[in-house]
């Protein structure tokens, strides 16, 4: 059976943990000792029953009412297994939303139909077209409290719409829903006869999966190497395509060619290895290889370059400024760089563009930059290879920006 995995994000306290929680509720995923657990902790706040609690596990989350962290829960439906990744709505955890959505290949944007567009839902929305999520849901939440009026649920559709078609997105569907009573989430509802379309449950039978990584050109980035008996094991995770035993090898950055002598997993005798999985490889030759290093197939190699186009999101509350050193860490890449320009700084949550050939870059804005890399690594466009396509910039060992390659020679 497939498996696809969705995000969830929108502004702070627009309803995410309650919609999935909801969900899981009305498909029957929950167990009953953790519904009477739910009810208890509810009571126990002086409120009727919160399924968002289910995912809030945190004492902490539960007393501000926030989620901090991103959180995968697991259902099915008939036709396939879903992952959701509810992801943190609160301006100070966009860090780990941007986590949560890089791991996704759709999207559900909840907007409160009360509140309507906020600084979070233009944010949040913007990271999604960042990261190439062009499969998007659109739910508008709450609609018992604007008595699941029609006209409202219209103007907030089209507010949402116009800013969604400024940043390049076409949302498969609009659903109007409200995730504490359960209306529209599971099944249709008889309280908003005005609406024709599908469930919201329903509408994500409709998403499809991202083309597989295994049909893809063989990328191996190397994690570490160990040394048992007389075996050299370097270990990693597949990224793309397959491995297998007898099969040539290139070796990047350093060019060499050699083949695979065996495929190493725990307790399993094999020869073969595919996309996703982790694993360990010894060569037929003598090569050296660390920590860093790309194993491909021959003339089907990532881009080996010291000088990288990209979109960065500043996440740091020190300001940056261009020329400072920084690290650049991609798949298991680490080398250092510098920002050689800033072509754009932009408000994330507005699209305003604040300045161009800029000096500085400020926490929430992104930008558009070149990258210059003391010694050049393998990337591929992100929408390609996402592993080898997003990167981290670290500064005095802090993670300060999150980033996508935008431009492959």
């Amino acid at each position: 059976m497939d498996v696809l995995s969705f995000v969830i994000v929108g502004h702070v306290d627009h309803g995410k943990s309650t919609l999935i929680g909801r969900l899981l509720f009305d498909t029957d995923s929950l167990p009953p000792d953790k519904i009477e657990e739910i009810r208890k902790a509810s009571t126990g706040q002086g409120r009727r029953t919160e399924f968002a609690y289910l995912l809030d596990h945190l004492e902490e989350e539960r007393q501000q009412g926030i989620t901090i962290d991103t959180t995968q829960v697991f259902f099915k439906t008939p036709k396939r297994r879903y992952v959701i990744i509810d992801a943190p709505g609160h301006v100070e955890f966009v860090r780990n939303m941007i986590t949560g959505a890089s791991q996704a290949e759709a999207a559900v944007l909840i907007v409160d139909a009360a509140e309507g567009v906020k600084e979070q839902t233009r944010r949040h929305s913007y990271m999604l077209s960042l990261l190439g999520l062009n499969q998007v849901v659109v739910v508008l939440n709450k609609m018992d409290l604007v008595d699941f009026s029609s006209e409202r649920f219209d103007s907030v559709k089209e507010d949402v719409r116009q800013w969604l078609e400024a940043i390049g997105i076409q949302p498969i569907l609009y659903i109007p829903i409200s995730a504490i009573e359960g209306y529209n989430i599971a099944q249709r509802s008889e309280n908003i006869p005005w609406y024709n379309g599908p469930a919201f449950l329903e509408s994500l039978d409709s998403l499809h999966n991202k083309q597989s990584a295994r049909d893809k050109p063989m990328l191996l980035p190397i994690q570490d190497v160990y040394k048992i008996a007389d075996k050299r094991i370097n270990v990693g995770r597949i990224e793309a395509g397959t491995i297998q035993q007898g099969m040539e090898i290139k070796i990047i950055p350093s060019g060499q060619t050699t083949t695979v002598n065996s495929i190493e997993k725990f307790l399993q005798d094999t020869d073969k290895a595919l996309a996703s999985e982790c694993i360990g490889i010894t060569t037929a030759d003598s090569v050296f290889l660390e920590r860093g290093n790309i194993i491909c197939s021959p003339g089907k190699e990532p881009t080996l370059t010291d000088r990288i186009p990209a979109s960065v999101f500043w996440m740091s509350k020190r300001d940056f400024t261009k020329g400072q050193k920084l690290t650049l860490r991609c798949a298991t890449q680490e080398t250092p760089c510098k920002i050689e320009t800033i072509g754009k700084r932009i408000n994330s949550a507005t699209l305003e563009v604040i300045e161009e050939n800029a000096e500085v870059l400020k926490n929430l804005e992104v930008a558009e930059v070149i990258i210059n890399t003391k010694k050049p690594i393998a990337i591929r466009n992100f929408n390609d290879v996402q592993e080898l396509g997003r990167f981290v910039l670290v500064q005095d060992e802090n993670t300060c920006a999150g980033g996508i390659i935008t431009g492959v020679n």
